[in-house]
C-alpha cells in the first residue's frame, strides 16, 4: 500500500471519529467529568508533544538548542509577553545557542 493510501485511510478515519462525535448525547458532554477530563487531556497531549520535539532526536534523548529556545520562551510566557514575541524569543535563543556552538 502506497504512502498516499495510508494518509487517505487516515484522513477517512478522522472524519469518522469526527462524524461520531455528533452522535454523542448532549446529556453525557454536560457532566463536569466530561469537561475535566478534556481538558487533562489536552494539557497532556501538548506536553508530551512539547517534550518529543524539545528531547528527541531520531530514536535517542538529546539535550541541545531546543531546550534553552523552550526555556526562554517559557521566560517570555511567565513575563506575560504576546505570542509572536514568545516565538522569536525561542528561535533567538536556538540560533544563538547554535551559532555559539
Amino acid at each position: 500500500m502506497s504512502l498516499w493510501l495510508w494518509v487517505l485511510a487516515a484522513c477517512a478515519a478522522v472524519y469518522a471519529t469526527k462524524l461520531l462525535g455528533y452522535l454523542v448525547p448532549q446529556s453525557w458532554l454536560r457532566h463536569p467529568a466530561v469537561g475535566r477530563v478534556s481538558a487533562m487531556l489536552t494539557i497532556g497531549l501538548l506536553a508530551a508533544l512539547v517534550a518529543m520535539n524539545t528531547f528527541s532526536a531520531e530514536q535517542t534523548v538529546v539535550i541541545d538548542a531546543r531546550l534553552g529556545a523552550l526555556l526562554a520562551a517559557a521566560a517570555a510566557l511567565l513575563l506575560r509577553a504576546p505570542f509572536i514575541v514568545v516565538v522569536l524569543v525561542g528561535a533567538a535563543t536556538a540560533a544563538g545557542i547554535r551559532a555559539l556552538g
